[in-house]
C-alpha cells in the first residue's frame, strides 16, 4: 500500500469541527470505496422501508383475512428481503472496515513520517509515552470516526427521513404526532456532546500521561530499583492513575445521566403513538397490519435519535484524538532543507567553523562565537568540563541542531545549503549513548545500508574490536541483543556501534566519547584499529583518556563555549594552564 505524503492538504487548523474536516481528508484517497458504502447505506434503508409494508400485507391480507396461500408467500417475500438485507448488510460493513483501516494505515505512516523528519530538538521536548497514545489509542478512535461513525450518522439520517416519509403516506396525523418529542431528543443528544466531549479530550490526555510514567519506569527499571524507590514511583503512578479514573468516572456519569433520558423519551414516543393508533384501529380508522407497520417504522424513526448516544461519545473522542495527532503532523522541525539545498558531493573533509553561536531552546548559550578549523584528514580532539559545548559541536556539523549564530562549512559549503541526507551520507558518528535495535547484531552494524556482504560486516567488526565476542556467542551475528542493546555489556554495545559507523566508510568521523565504557585493553585495540582507519578522514573525538589525546593532530580545549587553547598534546602542556590541569587531573593513566 502507498504511503501518505505529510504534506498533503491537511493543514486546516481550528477547533473540534476543522479535526473531523482532517480526518475526513484521509478518507479522499479510498473514495470508491467510501462511495460504494454510502450506496449500499441508502440500499440498506430501503429495504428497512420495504420490510414493515411487507409486514403490513402479511397481518391484513394473510392473518386477518385467514388466507394461508397469501401468508405463506407473503413469509416467502420477508424471508428473501432479510436475506438481501443481511447480504447488503455485510458488504457494508467490511467496505467500511477496508475503508478506515486504510485511514488508520495512512494516518499511522504520516505520524511515523513526521516523526522521523523533526529535529532533535522536538524530540528533546516530546514524552515518549505521548507520542506513544496518538499513535495508537488515538489513530484507533480516528479510524472508528472515519468508518462506523461516519457511515452510521449518515444510515440513521437517511433512514430517518425514507422512514418519516412512509409514516406520512399512511397516516399524515400520527406522522406528525410522532415528532413532537424529537426536538426534546435531540436536544438532549446535543447538550450530552457539548459535556462529553472536552472530557474526552483530558481523559485521553491523562492517558498519555499515565502511558508517559509507566513508559520512564520501565525504561528505568535499573535505576529505580538501585535507589529503591519502588514505593515512591509506585506512589506516583497511583496518583496519575487516580487522575484518570476520576475523569472516566465523569464520562460515566454523563452517560448515565444523558443515556436513560434519550431512552425514556424515545419510549414515550412510543407508548403516544400505541396509545392513539389503537385507538385509530378500534374506531375503523387504521387496520391492524398499518398499526404493526408504523409502530415498526416508529422504532426505525427513534432508534437512530438513541444511538447518538453512542454515537456523539465516538465522535467526542476521535475529535479530541484527531487535535492531538494533528498537533504532530502540523509541527514545523526547526531543521530542514532548504528550497535550494544541492547535495553535497565528495568532499574531502576541511570542517571549518566560524563565529558559531548556539543555545538550546534560547536558553543558556552553550557555544558562544566559536571559531576553529579542522583540516582534511586531521583527528580532532575535544576537550573541556561538562557543559563546555563538546557534544554540541559533535551535533551540529551532521544538523542535528542548526547554528543560532555563524555558521559551519564542508570544503568551504555552508552545511545549511546542502540536503541533509546528502550531508550525512558522507558523515559517521558514535552517540555517548549507545543505540542499539532489537535486531541481530548483523542488522545493527548493517543498519542504513543496503546490500552489505557478510565479509564487510565482519571486517567492520574485526576492525571495531567485536569479532571475538560476537563469535564467541551461539548464534554469533545472528544473535539478537534485545531492545536497545540489554543483553550486551556496555564495551561490546558501544564497538557494535563504532563498527557501524566504520562500515558506512564516512568522510567525517565523529565519536562522542567513543571509548567510555571499554577497559583499557579493549580500548587498547580500538585505538590501534582508529589510528588505521582514521587515515584520510577528519574526525573528531571527545576525549576522556591520554591515549586519544595523544593520538590528535589537534587538541580543541573548550571553556564557556569557547576554544581557550589550541595545539597538540605536548604544545599545550608547555604553554596552556587549564590543558595542564585537565591533564594531571583526568588525563594520566
Amino acid at each position: 500500500m502507498a504511503r501518505i505524503s505529510i504534506d498533503n492538504p491537511f493543514t486546516v487548523k481550528g477547533g473540534p469541527g476543522n479535526s473531523i474536516l482532517r480526518s475526513i481528508a484521509f478518507l479522499k484517497k479510498y473514495r470508491r470505496i467510501a462511495a460504494g458504502v454510502y450506496v449500499l447505506a441508502l440500499a440498506s434503508n430501503g429495504l428497512a422501508v420495504i420490510i414493515p409494508q411487507t409486514i403490513r400485507w402479511i397481518v391484513d391480507a394473510g392473518v386477518i383475512q385467514q388466507d394461508m396461500r397469501i401468508l405463506q408467500l407473503s413469509l416467502l417475500g420477508l424471508l428473501g428481503l432479510s436475506l438481501v438485507k443481511g447480504l447488503v448488510d455485510f458488504a457494508l460493513g467490511r467496505g467500511t472496515e477496508v475503508a478506515s483501516q486504510g485511514v488508520a494505515y495512512d494516518i499511522r505512516n504520516a505520524i511515523y513520517e513526521k516523526l522521523s523528519a523533526l529535529s532533535f530538538s522536538y524530540h528533546d521536548r516530546a514524552q515518549t509515552g505521548q507520542l506513544l497514545a496518538r499513535s495508537i489509542s488515538d489513530v484507533e478512535r480516528v479510524r472508528f470516526l472515519t468508518g462506523r461513525a461516519f457511515l452510521r450518522l449518515f444510515q440513521h439520517s437517511s433512514l430517518m427521513l425514507l422512514t418519516f416519509f412512509a409514516l406520512l403516506l399512511m397516516n399524515a396525523q400520527l406522522a406528525l404526532l410522532s415528532m413532537i418529542l424529537m426536538p426534546l431528543l435531540f436536544y438532549v443528544a446535543y447538550r450530552f456532546g457539548r459535556i462529553y466531549r472536552p472530557l474526552s479530550l483530558d481523559l485521553q490526555h491523562q492517558l498519555a500521561e499515565m502511558t508517559s510514567v509507566l513508559e520512564q519506569n520501565l525504561r528505568g527499571a535499573k535505576i529505580v530499583k538501585a535507589f529503591a524507590q519502588e514505593d515512591a514511583e509506585i506512589a506516583r503512578f497511583d496518583e496519575e492513575n487516580g487522575k484518570w479514573f476520576d475523569l472516566a468516572q465523569a464520562q460515566v456519569s454523563a452517560m448515565t445521566k444523558h443515556i436513560p433520558l434519550l431512552d425514556f423519551i424515545a419510549s414515550l414516543s412510543s407508548v403516544v403513538i400505541i396509545w392513539l393508533g389503537g385507538r385509530l384501529v378500534i374506531e375503523g380508522g387504521l387496520t391492524l397490519g398499518e398499526l404493526v407497520a408504523f409502530t415498526t417504522y416508529l422504532g426505525q424513526l427513534i432508534a437512530p435519535v438513541r444511538r447518538l448516544g453512542v454515537i456523539i461519545p465516538a465522535v467526542a473522542m476521535a475529535s479530541a484524538a484527531g487535535e492531538r495527532i494533528y498537533s504532530i503532523l502540523d509541527a514545523q522541525s526547526e531543521v530542514t532543507d532548504s528550497p535550494d539545498a544541492r547535495k553535497l558531493p565528495p568532499i574531502s573533509g576541511n570542517v571549518r567553523f566560524t563565529d558559531v553561536s548556539f543555545s538550546y531552546f534560547n536558553q543558556r548559550v552553550v557555544l558562544d562565537r566559536l571559531n576553529f578549523e579542522a583540516r582534511a584528514g586531521e583527528v580532532v580532539a575535544l576537550l573541556g568540563a561538562t557543559g563546555s559545548g563538546k557534544s554540541t559541536i559533535i551535533n551540529l556539523i551532521p544538523r542535528f541542531y542548526d547554528v543560532t549564530g555563524g555558521r559551519i562549512t564542508l570544503d568551504g559549503i555552508d552545511v545549511r545549503d546542502l540536503t541533509l541526507n546528502s550531508l550525512r551520507d558522507q558523515i559517521g558518528i558514535v552517540l555517548q549513548e549507545t543505540v542499539l535495535f532489537a535486531a541481530s547484531i548483523r542488522e545493527n552494524i548493517a543498519f542504513g545500508l543496503d546490500g552489505v556482504s557478510e565479509a564487510a560486516v565482519i571486517d567492520a567488526a574485526k576492525a571495531a574490536q567485536a569479532h571475538d565476542f560476537i563469535a564467541a556467542m551461539p548464534d554469533g551475528y545472528d544473535t539478537e541483543v534485545g531492545e536497545r542493546g540489554v543483553t550486551l555489556s556496555g564495551g561490546q554495545k558501544q564497538r557494535i556501534a563504532i563498527a557501524r559507523a566504520l562500515l558506512k566508510n564516512p568522510r567525517i568521523l565523529l565519536l562522542d566519547d567513543a571509548t567510555s565504557s571499554v577497559d583499557t585493553e579493549t580500548e587498547r585495540l580500538i585505538q590501534i584499529a582508529l589510528e588505521r582507519l582514521m587515515l584520510g578522514r577528519t574526525s573528531f573525538i571527545i576525549a576522556q583518556r591520554l591515549s586519544t589525546v595523544r593520538m590528535a593532530d589537534k587538541v580543541l580545549v573548550l571553556q564557556g563555549g569557547r576554544v581557550a587553547a589550541a595545539g597538540t598534546h605536548e604544545e599545550l602542556l608547555e604553554k596552556s594552564g587549564l590543558y595542564a590541569e585537565i591533564y594531571y587531573r583526568n588525563l594520566r593513566e
